[in-house]
């Protein structure tokens, strides 16, 4: 097991990224005033998804994200500014207004994957990767090995919710995995107080739909499909056991109709969505940035499920059962997973959990 010790020197230099707080939506409000205090407590360690440790003796002062994930839990624990640079940016005004603002001030170093000799070159001393643990292929892109993240200088570490999906023994679930996540973050930026914050208000929210659908025998629970419809129509993706999404959708009282697929996506035939013909299903559409482009979308996904002559017939599609549910807020680990909890939940228990 591979044992790295990392420490940052200079003050970080608070630029135009410093928008006061990060928005109270539930969670708490993010305060870069406590990150000082937070910071006596490194050295801190945390491991990767086969348990190689990392330690921090200082917390990072130049960070990259890999995609919009990641760099929304920073700027909700409020080190935004140390992030200088970013993949898979989120969309102009996807993110709550304070967050946005800021998320739009970060250096944009790819639309999709960064390219391997962008990243080891950006000067970052902390790189937190979303995707696979693996080796990214596809079309994601050659990543470095851990042997030139060091060589560069930069340490790198895991959202393990979705990084280590693949590892994992047993299903997800539950959102403790995305919990684990943002402690961890906030350890190693000295924000442990905003990141327990953040963790509370998921609990409280999470806790009480568990109050009062969580006793519901599997077999009285609404089936659920996740219709990623920009995933494309002509061949569906199917949410797995080991991905975040089924973990909310277990959490919020519903049954995934593909939690026996082992993984987190897997492509299947609308054979197998028909076989399992579910009570609901959710119009899974990537945030486009406004509320009329977001109904539109949302819109175009219902009318090609009562259109086409494969899906119309569905219990769900027949009796006009769909959640308006952007697919990031699902599948992506962050704090608004509590949030889908709690509006699935809502939907599917009316009196129960509304």
């Amino acid at each position: 097991m591979r044992s790295r010790v990392r420490g940052g020197t200079a003050a970080a230099v608070l630029g135009a990224l410093l928008v006061a707080g990060c928005g109270d939506d539930g969670y708490g409000t993010a305060s870069r005033a406590g990150r000082g205090a937070d910071a006596a407590a490194h050295p801190v360690t945390v491991t990767d998804c086969k348990g190689a440790e990392a330690t921090f003796r200082k917390p990072p002062e130049k960070i990259v994200t890999s995609n919009a994930a990641a760099l929304e839990l920073l700027l909700r624990l409020g080190v935004g500014e140390t992030v200088i640079g970013t993949g898979f940016p989120p969309g102009r005004g996807t993110l709550p207004a304070g967050l946005d603002a800021q998320a739009q001030q970060v250096k944009v170093l790819s639309k999709t994957v960064i390219p391997k000799e962008k990243l080891l070159g950006s000067g970052a001393d902390l790189y937190i990767d979303t995707f696979s643990a693996m080796k990214m292929g596809g079309g994601m892109g050659d990543a470095p090995t851990e042997e030139e993240f060091e060589a560069a200088g930069i340490e790198h570490i895991y959202l393990k919710s979705t990084a280590c999906a693949a590892r994992r023994s047993s299903p997800m679930t539950d959102l403790s995995a995305v919990e684990d996540d943002i402690t961890a973050l906030g350890k190693v930026t000295g924000t442990e107080d905003q990141a327990e914050k953040l963790v509370r208000g998921m609990r409280k929210k999470v806790d009480a739909v568990q109050k009062a659908v969580g006793s519901t025998p599997e077999r009285e629970r609404p089936t659920y499909f996740f219709f990623d419809y920009d995933a494309g129509t002509k061949q569906p993706t199917a949410l797995c056991d080991k991905q975040v999404g089924n973990a909310v959708i277990n959490q919020a009282g519903a049954r995934n109709i593909f939690a026996d697929c082992d993984g987190a996506f897997k492509k299947v035939g609308w054979e197998d969505v028909i076989s399992r013909d579910p009570e609901w299903i959710q119009l899974a559409v990537r945030n486009r940035g406004s509320e009329a482009a977001d109904e539109k979308a949302f819109d175009e996904a219902r009318k090609w499920l009562e259109t086409n002559p494969a899906t119309k017939g569905l219990t769900a599609v027949e009796k006009g059962r769909f959640l308006r549910i952007h697919s990031e807020r699902t599948t992506i680990a962050g704090v608004t997973n509590a949030d889908t909890v709690e509006k699935i939940a809502a939907t599917l228990h009316p009196g129960k959990a509304d």
